[in-house]
Order: C-alpha cells, then sequence, then structure tokens
C-alpha cells in the first residue's frame, strides 16, 4: 500500500477514536480502494463500521437510496448524487461519520461539462450538513483514483 495513503489513514482511525466515532464509506469510482487503505490499518474495526461499493446507479439507489430522479436529473457524477450517497451511507448504517466519491476515471466516459478526471467527493457527520467538492485529477485511471483516495481520506481529518 502507498506510504502516504496508510499514514493518512491511521491519523484518521487515531482522530475518530480520540472522539469516540467511526466512519462508513460510499465508493463508485474507487471500488472499495477507500474502504481497503482503512482496513489495511491494524484495529481500523475499532472506528471503521462498514463500507459500500455502489459501482452501477441501481447499486447507489439499492445500497445508498440515491434517488431515480436525481441520477436522471444530474447524472451519477455529481454534487447531488455525492451528497445523497454520503447522506445513504449514514442512513443505511450506524456510522458516526461517512466519506462518498463519485466520479469519471477513464480513459472513457466523459463529457465536455464533465471529463475525465472530474470527482465529486462528499463528508458528512451526524446532525451536519454534508461538505461536497469538485476535483478535476489528471493522469491514467490509477492516477484518479489513487488521488481521488487520497483526497476523501485528508477530507475525514477535516471534517470528523
Amino acid at each position: 500500500m502507498d506510504k502516504h495513503l496508510s499514514d493518512i489513514a491511521v491519523l484518521v482511525g487515531r482522530q475518530l477514536m480520540a472522539q469516540g466515532k467511526t466512519l462508513a464509506t460510499a465508493e463508485s469510482c474507487t471500488g472499495g480502494w477507500i474502504a481497503k487503505t482503512i482496513t489495511d490499518v491494524p484495529g481500523s474495526s475499532a472506528w471503521f463500521e462498514r463500507g459500500f461499493v455502489s459501482y452501477c446507479n441501481k447499486a447507489k439507489q439499492e445500497m445508498l437510496g440515491v434517488s431515480e430522479q436525481i441520477l436522471a436529473a444530474h447524472g451519477a457524477v455529481s454534487e447531488q448524487t455525492a451528497r445523497a450517497m454520503v447522506a445513504g451511507a449514514l442512513a443505511h448504517s450506524d456510522a458516526d461519520c461517512a466519506v462518498a466519491v463519485t466520479g469519471i476515471a477513464g480513459p472513457d466516459g466523459g463529457s465536455p461539462d464533465k471529463p475525465v478526471g472530474t470527482v465529486f467527493i462528499a463528508w458528512q457527520t451526524r446532525g451536519i450538513e454534508a461538505t461536497v467538492v469538485r476535483k478535476q485529477f489528471s493522469g491514467d485511471r490509477q492516477q484518479v483514483r489513487l488521488e481521488t483516495v487520497k483526497t476523501a481520506l485528508e477530507g475525514c481529518l477535516l471534517t470528523s
């Protein structure tokens, strides 16, 4: 595992443990990489509650409660979908906070308004409004996904 990712995951875990909180993940374009990075940390079961990998729209709807209307109006890669995914991760778990990611890792699938590398990341703590950011990462599929995981974990340090 990438040393930097590992270090961030350890810090996230320490922070959550100090606060007595747990985390859930909802992932699309990263395919479970955030959860894998977290569970590579020994003892993460004390602060990692669960992960959802919702790669297709149907999974986003069934697992996280993302509405068909949001997906039809805004697409799977959108602020609205990321916001619904993070809310769904909290609604379908006992976690105190959650992170969700949805994006276009490439090499195909981009459009003029959402080119390859477009990623939306959402963080939310129960009872607090979600924070959502749009990122434009460069590089190949692996690099886009790596940057997404890194940014998602770093954001957990700020929002948990």
